[in-house]
């Protein structure tokens, strides 16, 4: 599930979220997000949220992950739980931009654990949240790690979806 399409003004938004020091702006696009989900939720279940986790370092440079500053204003609209601590980036790794298909893959494998948050097998399922869905890797990778941990994942929700054209000229 996504909000809307990644361009225009939500794109120099996302920008300023993540590159110019706004961490404010993770509030209304969170919201917008979790007003989406209420609108069409991907299941009727109550699932944990879990954010696309940054590698330690990277996160200590920019001073906090635009994904879980999202995840928290989605939780906060729709009541659902954030789990901030489900996955562990443990490894750097380059950014996507750019990356074709296979070398998007081989980015991250492996780049993601289970998190102490989830010692204990939750029994809800887990939907997964991150700022942009451009070719899908991130999240496929990331919810292959927690299926293989033996927890369920029920879908992704994203503020912005790449267009067809746009994630092609960035592979």
């Amino acid at each position: 599930m996504t909000w809307a399409t990644y361009q225009g003004a939500l794109k120099r938004a996302i920008a300023a979220l993540k590159y110019d020091q706004h961490p404010e702006l993770a509030l209304p696009l969170g919201s917008a997000l979790g007003q989406r989900w209420q609108q069409s939720p991907l299941t009727r279940r109550s699932p944990l949220v879990v954010p696309i986790p940054m590698f330690a370092a990277k996160q200590r440079e920019r001073g906090y992950n635009q994904a879980e500053l999202i995840a928290k204003a989605f939780c906060h609209q729709t009541g659902l739980t954030l789990v901030r601590q489900g996955l562990v980036r443990q490894r750097a790794t380059a950014p996507q931009f750019g990356l074709g298909m296979e070398a998007r893959r081989q980015n991250l494998a492996g780049a993601f654990s289970m998190g102490k948050a989830f010692q204990q097998r939750p029994q809800q399922p887990v939907l997964l949240l991150d700022d942009i869905y451009t070719t899908g890797t991130t999240v496929q990778i990331a919810a292959q790690e927690l299926r293989r941990c033996g927890i369920s994942v029920c879908g992704v929700a994203t503020v912005a979806r790449a267009v067809m054209e746009q994630a092609q000229s960035e592979q």
